[in-house]
């Protein structure tokens, strides 16, 4: 029977986890460095890859070609450039405040790769021609002319596996998922 002196005693929650400011600050300097390599890599691609023909790394398979995207990947939704940039300015929010729950190293790779693709193609899409909020995104690494992306691209796909993998493993956010699954692992 709960105390009388503590009315919620019969209902006791669980206390939240505390912010690891350790994971944080990784998540915020992986973000910074993927939004700062896509950026720059950009600038040198306009400089050096603008009215020249394609420069091939791997024959056909990987070449180096400028081209302006106002769609998303596989120019899908052109003509729809203010709508991938709220879609963007939204999904860049939920991974923001799903953050404020970092305990798992994986999660803070994932989110940090995911925060620097999105905000160095968002970085494009409001300030790249033809104007806010419908800039042109800058593309330049060609897949064997199945597609053509940039740095913030090969982050974003990387977070999407990584994401897949350790939500197929169990892990959680917040690193509790992992932590009963090892606890379970543990047990004889």
């Amino acid at each position: 029977m709960p105390s009388t002196s503590d009315p919620d005693a019969g209902e006791r929650r669980p206390e939240p986890r505390s912010r690891n400011w350790r994971l944080i600050g990784w998540l915020a300097m992986l973000t910074v460095a993927v939004t700062v390599l896509d950026q720059a890599s950009k600038v040198w691609a306009e400089a050096e890859l603008s009215g020249r023909e394609p420069i091939q790394l791997i024959g056909d398979l990987l070449q180096l070609r400028l081209l302006y995207n106002s769609g998303a990947a596989f120019s899908i939704a052109t003509g729809m450039t203010w709508l991938l940039t709220l879609i963007v300015v939204i999904v860049i929010a939920a991974v923001i405040r799903a953050s404020a729950r970092l305990g798992s190293p994986g999660w803070t790779v994932a989110l940090g790769l995911l925060l620097g693709g999105a905000f160095g193609n968002l970085i494009d899409r409001l300030f790249r021609e033809p104007g806010f909020p419908e800039g042109h995104v800058v593309d330049f690494i060609d897949y064997g002319g199945l597609f053509v992306g940039n740095i913030a691209d090969i982050a974003i796909t990387v977070a999407a596996v990584l994401i897949a993998v350790l939500t197929l493993r169990g892990s959680t956010v917040d690193g509790a998922g992992q932590a009963a699954s090892n606890a379970a692992d543990e047990r004889p």
